[in-house]
């Protein structure tokens, strides 16, 4: 799996901070900084959650 994220997409929701702190972080305007971009599975869920709850669908899974 792998993640990807669309930064002038994001709105500084914080969310995705929220469902998965291990992969995702936010800089000091708030904008979405990718931790990891090849997360094990073991946050495969938290991963689907931050992309589930991004308003701006700014967090995208790549798999395969």
């Amino acid at each position: 799996m792998r993640v990807e994220v669309d930064q002038p997409r994001c709105v500084a929701s914080g969310q995705c901070v929220l469902a998965a702190p291990a992969v995702f972080d936010q800089d000091d305007e708030g904008v979405v900084q990718l931790l990891d971009a090849t997360p094990g599975p073991e946050h495969e869920e938290d991963v689907r959650e931050s992309m589930a709850t991004c308003p701006a669908a700014a967090i995208r899974l790549v798999e395969g």
